[in-house]
This record gives structure tokens, C-alpha cells and sequence, in this order.
């Protein structure tokens, strides 16, 4: 199954080039309307999930964000997350390509609710999360701010809305729960974007930058992938998870990009059965099956896979690879564990990377590098 970012051509659903006949009126100061997460509502407080309620108090913040780029016009969704100004999206709806190719859009429009319409400048974007960071100026303007909530322990089963602009249906709403937390979905560039969290809420094509909110109004993520064998919606949609977008939001704010820190390795999950057979000294971690040349992990005397193919339970592996157990003091149970860990450093900074090599521990440390822009290798 393929996953499809969420993006719709413009000339689509909107037609290009007409424009529109009506005057605007300028206005000089701004309205910024700060709600409380459960906005003082008691059904939220009690836990009743109060669509209604939830949809009349957030469904101001979200937008409708409208890019137009050489040879390519685009329709998505975002959302306000500060009275300054600041508009939250997906990158793949305010720009083309992927990995080193990625071009920002020419033009961005960002229209709200109430009908309203203006330009948005791109303060920058990160390919390797999926997060674009526009401001917009407050100017005659009623914004209404959306709260970040938490992605750390979300409970599968829990409800969730989202608010987004499916085929350019502006303000639409979808409700639904959080199918499965922890999964990784596809970013810009060939690395993973990992704790993504899957719901059942119907999002579609133009959901793309629109937010994915608790019982409470409070933002959980940014609606981002299909999972599709055709292109279109089959119920199964992902979120880039908040915790995520923070991280990316700081350095967008600060500098207008994002570095990752980088090892330059290709790992492989392991389970006990695979772990007891090859005899890799711990039940669980990420397995190097491939380390790159010249990069971080290589330079360090990190091991990749070795040996011969050798086929177990259906599936190939190659042994003789270092099993990853810990980066610095965090434990690495899965293979995701890795990039995860490494989102608290920078490049440059060296990091203590515990091993199980030929059944014994061993600790090795590495210099960090930067994530290149465009390669297929995880970590």
C-alpha cells in the first residue's frame, strides 16, 4: 500500500486565475481570541466527547493554505498557534519535490473561516518532519490560536477530530480515534518520520497541514499520509505527531530550517526468536545491518552486517552486525528507538551508543553528524 500525502492540485477545486471581484477594506488593528483547552465547556471537562462543542470553539484556528509555485498550484490545510501571526502546515503543501529538489512555493495564501484572505510569508520548513511554519500579518485579522497538546502517551481507542479542507471543502470536519500510536510514515527526504499516530477519522486529499485535535480542542498532531493503494482516502490516515512538530517549530522560529543529527546506518528490527538464534546477546534493538561508508557510525568502528544471507522464519538476514541496546542513556527496544533518541542531539555532539557485539556489551562513542537531504538510510 502506497501512502499518499494529502495534497490536491488548486485548479481542481478552485479554478486559477479568476480571482475574485470583491472589495477589501483595511483595517489596522487585530483581534486575537484565546480559548482555554476545554474553553470552559463541562462536557469536555467531564469527559464527554462534545463534537459540536469542540468544532464551534476550534474550528476558527483552522485554515485553508493556498500555494502557487512554477508549473504547480496546491490546496491544504493549517492552523493558527499564535496571536503573532504563526500558521502551521504540512512542508509538502508549500512545496514541490522531495530531498534535495524540494522547492518552496512562489505565492502562499492562508484564507480563515470567516472568509477572509492574505499572504503568508514561509518562514521556513523541515522535510525530515513534514512541518512548514508561515506567519501572516494579524492586521484586521480575528485569530484564534489553537492549543499544542502532547503526543508522549496517547491511549489507542481515544477520540479525535479533524479539521481540515478535504478537496477543498473548507472547514470540514471528521471524527474518529487514534487506531495505533508509533507508526512510521515517509518524510521529504527518505528518512522516517517515526511516532506517527494513525486514526480512523476520515482525511482525505487537501486534509494535508489541518490539525488532529483531542476531546479538549488540544492539537495531537498534523494530519499528513493516507495509506492507499489507488491515491484515494481508504480510512486510514496519519498524523504527524505534536511532539514532533514542536521540536521543529523551535529551530523554524530561531533560523528557519532544522538539523538533524546523523549516524549513517540501516538497521533492522529485532524480536527473541531472531535474536536467540543468531545469538546477538539482548532480545531486543536495532539491529545494524548496513553501515555506511564514511559516515558517523563507520568512523566510530560501529559493525554493520557481515555474513551470508540467511533466510529465518521467511525473511533475510545477514549476520555479524552490531546490535544497537542504548543511545546515551535512553534504551533502544526497537529499531525506531534510534532515530528517536537521536531528536535530542546536534550535530557535532558526541553521543555514548551502547552495542551488543558477538554476545557481549560494549559502549562506543560517536561523533554525530548532519542528516543529508536526500538518502534512503534510517538513523
Amino acid at each position: 500500500m502506497k501512502r499518499a500525502p494529502l495534497l490536491i492540485g488548486l485548479c481542481a477545486v478552485a479554478g486559477c486565475g479568476g480571482g475574485s471581484t470583491s472589495t477589501t477594506t483595511v483595517v489596522t488593528s487585530s483581534k486575537v481570541e484565546v480559548v482555554s483547552p476545554s474553553g470552559g465547556d463541562t462536557a469536555a471537562t467531564s469527559g464527554r466527547f462534545d463534537v459540536s462543542r469542540l468544532y464551534q470553539r476550534e474550528s476558527p484556528g483552522v485554515v485553508t493554505v493556498i500555494a502557487l509555485g512554477s508549473g504547480a498550484s496546491g490546496l491544504g490545510s493549517g492552523f493558527v498557534i499564535s496571536g503573532s501571526g504563526e500558521v502551521v502546515t504540512n512542508a509538502h503543501v508549500v512545496t514541490t519535490g522531495t530531498g534535495a529538489h524540494i522547492r518552496r512555493a512562489r505565492e502562499v495564501f492562508v484564507k480563515f473561516a470567516d472568509g477572509n484572505q492574505v499572504p503568508a510569508t514561509i518562514v521556513g520548513f523541515d522535510p525530515n518532519a513534514d512541518v512548514a511554519l508561515l506567519r501572516i500579518s494579524p492586521a484586521g485579522l480575528t485569530l484564534r490560536p489553537l492549543p499544542l497538546g502532547s503526543s508522549a502517551r496517547l491511549t489507542v481507542g481515544s477520540p479525535v477530530a479533524a479539521i481540515g479542507s478535504p478537496f477543498g471543502e473548507e472547514q470540514s470536519l471528521s471524527v474518529g480515534v487514534i487506531s495505533a500510536t508509533q507508526r512510521s510514515i515517509d518524510s521529504l527526504t527518505g528518512f522516517k518520520i517515526e511516532g506517527a499516530i494513525q486514526t480512523d477519522a476520515a482525511i482525505n486529499h487537501g486534509n494535508s497541514g489541518g490539525p488532529l485535535l483531542d476531546g479538549s480542542g488540544r492539537v495531537l498532531g498534523i494530519n499528513s499520509q493516507i495509506e492507499s493503494g489507488n491515491g484515494d482516502g481508504a480510512g486510514v490516515g496519519f498524523a504527524v505527531p505534536i511532539d514532533a512538530v514542536r521540536r521543529s517549530l523551535v529551530q523554524l522560529r530561531r533560523k528557519g530550517a532544522v538539523h538533524y543529527a546523523y549516524l549513517g546506518i540501516q538497521t533492522l528490527e529485532v524480536y527473541p526468536q531472531l535474536a536467540a538464534h543468531f545469538h546477538l546477546g539482548a532480545p531486543h534493538g536495532a539491529y545494524l545491518d548496513q553501515v555506511l561508508a564514511g559516515g558517523p557510525a563507520a568512523k566510530a568502528g560501529l559493525k554493520g552486517a557481515s555474513g551470508d544471507p540467511v533466510t529465518f522464519q521467511a525473511a533475510r538476514f545477514r549476520p555479524g552486525g552490531d546490535l544497537i541496546t542504548k543511545v546515551g542513556a535512553t534504551a533502544v527496544t526497537q529499531a525506531a528507538d534510534v532515530s528517536l533518541a537521536l531528536t535530542r542531539y546536534q550535530p557535532g555532539q558526541t553521543v555514548a551508543i551502547t552495542v551488543s557485539r558477538d554476545g557481549h556489551s560494549r559502549v562506543v562513542r560517536v561523533k554525530l553528524g548532519e542528516r543529508p537531504p536526500d538518502t534512503r538510510p534510517t538513523g
